[in-house]
């Protein structure tokens, strides 16, 4: 099996919109022997289409986050796994800002500095946000692009195949192994989320739904929550 350094796995569900976009910019990676894995959900647009001659591999996965990127992590061959949203943009050089960093710092694994897209000052607050919180818990989220050596995921059984909060879940466990690598580069994250249900209301829904994961709700009722939730915006 060969190996990489780095792989880059990102789980789709009809992306056509986005998923171009998002692997040419990747190929600059690419030429640096970064691999790159699209997990798709079973898309009905042209989502694969349009990835297969821009990624290394397309894989086709039960749908679900956490599924389809424990499928891409299998299929993959690097050494350190990044799980990118379709819809966020890694900084310059992020394929040497993590292998670096990781080895320095002597962790296993770690997340970016998010900024959320848009032009509300309130996005720019929340991503702020999200930076402090994370480094004060020591948890991180999908939007930040977390990233992982691959035997501490492996160890870690991969992401919980649980419909929300998969990102939390696998960061409790990967603290097992130590704090994450904050890196300051900053991801942008699309505000399309926060636009389309209103920011304020995007932002109270995700802590009580949060806070409810960590006193134990479970995470099927929470996602039932949540679709309900966009369902009355």
């Amino acid at each position: 099996m060969r190996k990489v350094p780095l792989s880059i796995v990102i789980p789709t569900f009809d992306e056509a919109g986005v998923i171009r976009e998002q692997l040419v910019r990747l190929q600059v990676l690419r030429s640096r022997g970064v691999e790159v894995v699209v997990a798709d959900g079973g898309s009905t647009d042209r989502t694969r289409e349009l990835a297969a001659p821009l990624a290394d591999a397309v894989v086709l996965a039960h749908r679900g986050r956490a599924a389809q990127m424990n499928a891409g992590a299998q299929h993959a061959h690097g050494d350190v796994l990044l799980f990118l949203h379709a819809d966020t943009r890694l900084p310059e050089r992020a394929d040497e800002l993590i292998v670096t960093g990781l080895g320095a710092a002597d962790k296993s694994w770690g997340r970016f500095d998010v900024q959320i897209e848009g032009s509300q000052v309130l996005l720019r607050i929340v991503g702020m946000l999200m930076n402090w919180r994370s480094r004060l818990t020591g948890i991180a989220t999908g939007d930040q692009a977390i990233f992982v050596r691959r035997g501490t995921f492996e160890r870690c059984d991969g992401f919980r195949d649980i419909p929300l909060m998969e990102d939390i879940a696998l960061s409790r466990r990967l603290k097992w192994f130590g704090r994450p690598l904050c890196l300051r580069g900053r991801v942008i994250t699309s505000g399309r989320r926060w636009q389309r249900d209103g920011a304020m209301r995007t932002i109270v829904l995700m802590w009580c739904l949060r806070l409810a994961y960590f006193f134990g709700a479970d995470p099927a009722r929470l996602a039932l929550r949540y679709d309900h939730a966009r369902s009355e915006r």
